[in-house]
């Protein structure tokens, strides 16, 4: 089994969830270690494409005690960059993070107890890949929602001369084969990509999905300070469920609305990508060989994405009638343009097109098999309260939606989930010592 350590807690993953829950023990003086598979934001700096912007803004960028402290709190920092300020801030608060460091599996062994002799009580044994066994009474499993890459059942009958992949790999135009590229999906992910590769020269097509379209900015402020001023942010965070396919399941994560454009300035939706010329086509059901089978719905979709668009422009204009804000009128006000969306059929000939690349930006889902089967659904998605409390004493979650809302997976979340679960940890410690220490913590 390899040598066997002993940690209060154990918190895997050190991306900002990860960070946040480290940053928050040490700020109550406990005990912990953080296991990092590759480096420090390892998604953020490496496992998305080269231009991803943080849509929720650079404001959004802190953890616990640290606020955003650049030059352009009112911008978009690119995926990279949130990298670079989250190590940067491990680095300064001296986190405990073993990099480099992948987890075989955590076990919870009912009579681990019995061996630990004067050590603290002994709940979990995570089992590094490398060898070695790490003893804690807590974990916390900071792997998120966005572990693994979902690529319909459908991709393998496509015709292996085409090149696909999942977002995950894409990095930039200049790392694909000579010839079109079809984008499936059109969330965050499949439009900021159509949008780099048509601006690139390629020939786009953009098979589209269910999503929700917001502006950037309107009435002289960004989306973000009326989300602020008006209390919007639990509108931006929570998916809308009406009409959603059931046979997706739990375990699919929904999307956040577009809210990041390259050049800082207009909105980004199928209405302007349709103007650069990315060729809009149904979403995608089936295939055979060079064969797409699409639903002609592009249409309906970019008419639901269209209502979300105006649907928050009226809360804003509300909320502004309301409070008595004095603003400017901004007419017309912004929308999703229908003039350059049409219909494309019920089918793609993939070699007619000379579709070369699939990049499928079908979303994320859980993956949590390093985890013991008892605390985990028939699904392999975590057992769990309000997206953080676990199936047993002692599992925490950080970076897991609460139902139908992504605001615990938001980057700012890290705070409060790190806050939470930190407190949590410090009041077990208090009960068992016997501590006559008040529970409650500033």
């Amino acid at each position: 089994m390899g040598a066997v350590e002993y940690s209060e807690t154990v918190v895997i993953g050190a991306g900002q969830q990860g960070c946040g829950v480290a940053a928050a023990l040490q700020e109550l003086d406990r005990e912990y270690v953080v296991l990092e598979r590759g480096e420090i934001g390892q998604a953020w700096a490496h496992e998305r494409w080269d231009s991803l912007l943080v849509g929720s803004g650079n404001r959004s960028v802190r953890f616990p005690g640290w606020d955003y402290d650049g030059a352009d709190p009112g911008g978009c920092m690119p995926g990279r960059e949130l990298a670079r300020h989250l190590r940067r801030y491990a680095k300064e608060r001296n986190l405990r993070v073993r990099q480099h460091t992948p987890v075989r599996k955590v076990e919870c062994p009912p009579d681990a107890s019995d061996r630990a002799s004067d050590r603290d009580e002994v709940r979990f044994r995570t089992h590094l890949s490398a060898g070695g066994v790490i003893e804690s009474r807590n974990l916390v499993a900071a792997v998120g929602g966005y572990a693994a890459p979902r690529v319909p059942d459908l991709a393998s009958a496509i015709d292996p001369s085409v090149k696909q992949m999942p977002s995950r790999y894409y990095r930039n135009p200049e790392s694909l084969p000579d010839g079109a590229v079809l984008v499936v999906g059109a969330g965050i992910s499949g439009q900021q990509i159509a949008d780099e590769l048509v601006d690139a020269g390629l020939d786009v097509f953009l098979s589209v999905g269910r999503h929700r379209a917001w502006p950037r900015s309107y009435r002289g402020r960004s989306l973000q300070e009326w989300m602020f001023a008006l209390s919007l942010y639990e509108d931006f965070v929570t998916h809308r469920t009406e009409g959603t396919d059931s046979s997706e399941g739990a375990a699919l994560l929904p999307g956040l609305p577009v809210t990041a454009v390259k050049d800082k300035s207009g909105d980004l939706n199928l209405g302007t990508l349709a103007a650069k010329g990315v060729v809009l086509v149904g979403s995608t059901r089936a295939a055979k060989d060079h064969a797409l089978l699409l639903e002609d719905n592009v249409v309906a979709i970019a008419k639901e994405s269209s209502r979300s668009f105006r649907e928050v422009i009226e809360k804003i204009d509300d909320g502004i009638r309301r409070r008595g804000f004095v603003v400017p009128e901004q007419n017309p006000a912004p929308g999703v343009d229908m003039d350059c969306i049409a219909d494309f059929g019920n089918s793609l000939d993939l070699a007619h097109q000379n579709v070369k690349t699939i990049i499928w930006c079908t979303g994320f889902g859980p993956d949590y098999r390093i985890l013991p089967e008892s605390v985990l659904d028939d699904r392999g998605a975590p057992l769990q309260q309000k997206g953080i409390l676990g199936a047993v004493p002692g599992l925490y979650y950080a970076g897991l939606p609460d139902g139908n809302s992504l605001a615990p997976v938001a980057i700012s979340a890290s705070v409060e989930n790190g806050r939470f679960i930190a407190r949590q940890i410090h009041i077990d410690h208090i009960m068992r010592s016997g501590s006559s220490a008040s529970v409650i913590t500033p």
